[in-house]
């Protein structure tokens, strides 16, 4: 149930964010999510991408800096509440969320949120005990 994210270090300049898109547009690689946080010297861009090795390679031979992580697709309610409801049952047993960003699509009434966790394995099993639809990554890469 986790899915492969790919972190670019980027300088924070003109045209670096460009330059890590046009790599995966010419290697026919598709965007499905990002977040991109930045300090004034350089930025962190989180992507899920539909082929992450490829992605990883092209992105290394264009020379950036790329790691993978593994984070968590989640389907939300979305209604009021509809987050609290996964973080609180997240906070409940003790797992701390390290950062999230939304995905690009849907998933039917839902939507869907990416969830680094400081525990990974025990917020997938806590949060498909209490009932929430974590996504594999076939399936979010296919979205």
């Amino acid at each position: 149930m986790k899915l492969e994210q790919i972190s670019i270090f980027l300088e924070n300049k003109p045209g670096g964010l460009s330059s890590v898109t046009k790599a995966l547009r010419d290697a026919n690689i598709n965007i499905r999510a990002l977040s991109l946080a930045d300090t004034s010297d350089f930025g962190i861009l989180r992507l899920i991408v539909d082929n992450v090795s490829k992605a990883k390679e092209v992105l290394n031979a264009s020379g950036f800096a790329v790691g993978r992580t593994n984070v968590v697709a989640v389907e939300v309610p979305d209604k009021p509440g509809g987050l609290h409801g996964i973080l609180d049952a997240l906070t409940e047993e003790g797992v701390n969320v390290e950062y999230m960003y939304a995905f690009v699509e849907r998933s039917g009434e839902n939507a869907v949120i990416i969830f680094r966790f400081d525990a990974t394995d025990s917020a997938i099993e806590i949060l498909q005990r209490k009932g929430f639809n974590v996504l594999s990554g076939e399936k979010v890469y296919g979205l």
